[in-house]
């Protein structure tokens, strides 16, 4: 016994240790955005952000179209049976909805635990290609005049430092050359800074040019950032009141929408977070297939969604050609008919087929591992390159929603 509260007391003295370390590290260094973060993940029993973070953090409304548009179901909805491989599958990755919509038709729709047709989550990453499409938005209205403008024509931040060479094109092909530590899971990472702390944007502004830009791709959540920051400054409008005028209201959206802020009444989280229900976040993907058009309106221009989905020429972190991305959308060109994708780090999908008018939304808690290029091989095939870049999900949804959709 007596042994035994020894080695509590060890162990008291030694957590008392750890707290006190932590402590004196995020005072020195500055980082007092990890008390929010270790409070919402490990002291609420998470290990990171969840597609439910929603009211832990300050937000903005993007209110409903007053002309909703409502999907139709097909003849066959909800016909196909998952089979006991998918079911378990679907199960692994922690699904929390699916829905494969054919011909403008909802053939299949699924939630699973507490999920429901009303319930909006976090759309992560995916929220890029929304600020993407609001970028379309502002250079149809002439706010900007040409994506090959200077980042520091409006944003004055970046007329020095050599950042003055950075344009909006750069910033949409992930290629800005910034020095933005991109990671989901390191808490010392820019990315834990942004999604946690409350001063987006001394954190973007203050980045450093650190290679050439327009040469090679380099995914960073800070270029959606600083995106964002541009729409704001064009339109004179927060993002999501520009989202709710330009594309939520005009796609009819049927519920709510929400943006996370870094504090109240601060700056939207522009490179993530975008709360949405999985049939609204479908309307986004039917508008990307029919080439920014919702029915007989024109929402984006042709012009800018077919530029959009454009392979830009540059090589990837592979140091392939790039076939991977487009202007802040994933593209995957191993199948016979293109596929555009909006991608979120927990499995989040929104995946356009524009030739075969079939549009899958996907939202969950966990994604598959992504296909990486064999760095000992001295050559790689088409097919290993076009793969590489794109998690072993996508490809499972695909085939799963044409199973579903030709049932």
């Amino acid at each position: 016994m007596e042994t035994i509260k020894k080695l509590f007391k060890r162990l008291g003295w030694f957590i008392l240790t750890v707290l006190i370390l932590i402590n004196l590290f995020i005072i020195i260094s500055g980082r007092f955005y990890l008390y929010k973060g270790i409070g919402y993940t490990y002291l609420s029993g998470e290990t990171g952000p969840t597609i439910y973070d929603l009211n832990k953090f300050a937000k903005d409304k993007i209110k409903h179209s007053n002309k909703a548009s409502y999907w139709v179901q097909s003849a066959n909805y909800n016909k196909y049976k998952l089979s006991n491989s998918q079911a378990k599958y679907l199960d692994k990755l922690k699904t929390k909805a699916l829905l494969v919509i054919k011909n403008n038709e909802i053939v299949f729709e699924h939630y699973y635990d507490k999920h429901t047709p009303s319930t909006v989550s976090n759309s992560f990453s995916a929220a890029k290609t929304v600020v993407s499409l609001l970028i379309g938005c502002a250079l149809d209205e002439g706010k900007i005049k040409s994506l090959d403008d200077k980042v520091g024509k409006y944003l004055p931040e970046f007329n020095k430092d050599g950042k003055e060479v950075i344009s909006i094109r750069h910033l949409l092909m992930m290629s800005s050359g910034l020095d933005w530590q991109e990671s989901g899971k390191n808490p010392l990472s820019d990315n834990a800074a942004s999604y946690y702390g409350e001063d987006l944007y001394n954190l973007v502004m203050n980045q450093s040019i650190f290679t050439e830009p327009g040469k090679k791709f380099e995914y960073q959540s800070g270029n959606s950032q600083i995106l964002g920051y541009i729409v704001e400054k064009v339109t004179g409008k927060s993002l999501n009141v520009y989202a709710e005028e330009k594309l939520w209201k005009p796609i009819g959206a049927e519920n709510n929408a929400y943006w996370s802020l870094d504090k109240e009444g601060g700056d939207e989280k522009a490179f993530c977070c975008m709360y949405a229900t999985a049939r609204d976040f479908a309307k986004l993907g039917k508008l990307i297939n029919q080439k920014g058009k919702w029915d007989n309106q024109t929402v984006i221009s042709e012009s800018y969604m077919e530029e959009l989905v454009q392979n830009p020429k540059m090589v990837t972190e592979d140091n392939t050609e790039n076939y991977r991305y487009g202007l802040h959308i994933w593209t995957y060109l191993g199948e016979a008919s293109p596929v555009y994708y909006c991608r979120g780090i927990l499995g989040q999908y929104i995946i356009s087929i524009p030739e075969e008018n079939l549009v899958i939304v996907r939202l969950g808690a966990k994604r598959d591992k992504t296909v990486k290029l064999n760095q000992n091989k001295k050559s790689h095939t088409k097919e290993e390159i076009l793969k590489a870049g794109h998690p072993e999900d996508l490809f499972e949804l695909i085939k799963l929603g044409r199973l579903v959709s030709k049932n």
